[in-house]
């Protein structure tokens, strides 16, 4: 993700790192190119000439923005969506934490309590990895001993596992009090949340945006931008390369934006900080328990979050 402060209005028209140009660019150079060979050839393509005008692209560009326009905001419900699902994973896994430390006794839980929480933050991180489709064992080494990151090695869904092996905990923490069934519903109900997070977040992960979209959008961005010069360069003559980049600039870009928060999982940089948001878990957690915590991840010069 993309953290800059804000810039004034004169920055802001100059700046890259942050915006989605320096992947466009091939793009734009190959319109530069086209734009200018329409304006060096009248228009002509192997002699003979392109009978466009500009009367049409308005039309086509109007049906052009509908499309863009719902994917845009068909990603960016994506992006939301998966936000707030880890922001209702913080909120359980305090909740849960607090609930652990206070309504379950000390001299029967103390230690079974910061396996727990070690394990509550390991499941984090767990998913995290699991989204991104990359190795856990660093960060789950760090909470979990040898031989339980062994058994997870050997799971498929291990945020799931972890969840399970908390849910058993709790019962068995539970079972021992003087009201069993109320205490245990209260616990198991933040255990459910995280389950429900699991859940949201799988779902978005595997159901992209149905792939005849994007493709139908692709076609057509590029259809309209390589044809547009030919049908300038009757009207405004020299300066058809600098309004086809520009248009070509805003097209290119909104699809490029589009395709990476539509899967805000990934790694680009203007998916989710998945890194940064388990840690902010992690140090929440530990600061719950009055354990040292690790330090916040900062933006790097780039001014990406990861």
């Amino acid at each position: 993700m993309i953290v800059r402060s804000r810039t004034n209005w004169l920055r802001m028209l100059f700046i890259w790192d942050g915006s989605v140009l320096k992947s466009i660019v091939p793009q734009l150079l190959l319109m530069l190119v086209i734009s200018s060979l329409a304006v060096v050839s009248g228009g002509r393509i192997l002699g003979t000439k392109i009978p466009l005008d500009t009367a049409p692209f308005p039309l086509v560009g109007v049906s052009l923005a509908i499309f863009l326009g719902f994917r845009n905001n068909a990603a960016y419900a994506r992006f939301v969506e998966a936000r707030q699902i880890w922001g209702h994973m913080l909120i359980a896994a305090r909740t849960l934490t607090s609930q652990t430390l206070h309504y379950l006794p000390a001299d029967a839980a103390l230690d079974a309590r910061g396996l727990f929480v070690r394990r509550l933050i390991a499941f984090v991180y767990a998913l995290m990895h699991q989204l991104r489709h990359t190795d856990p064992d660093a960060d789950l080494a760090r909470y979990l001993d040898a031989g339980e990151l062994e058994r997870l090695r050997g799971k498929h869904y291990q945020p799931v596992a972890l969840l399970d092996s908390l849910r058993q905990m709790l019962a068995q923490a539970v079972s021992a009090q003087p009201a069993p069934g109320q205490l245990l519903w209260m616990l198991d109900a933040q255990v459910n949340e995280l389950a429900s997070a699991v859940g949201g977040c799988e779902r978005i992960s595997n159901t992209p945006i149905p792939y005849p979209y994007g493709v139908l959008v692709h076609r057509t961005v590029y259809l309209y931008c390589f044809l547009l010069p030919f049908g300038l360069v009757d009207a405004i003559g020299p300066a058809t390369p600098l309004i086809s980049v520009f248009v070509a600039y805003t097209l290119f870009a909104l699809e490029a934006i589009a395709q990476e928060v539509s899967e805000p999982f990934g790694t680009d940089p203007n998916c989710l900080a998945l890194h940064a948001m388990s840690r902010t878990i992690e140090r929440s957690l530990l600061e719950q328990c009055g354990q040292a915590m690790p330090e916040a991840i900062q933006p790097c010069q780039r001014y990406k979050l990861d």
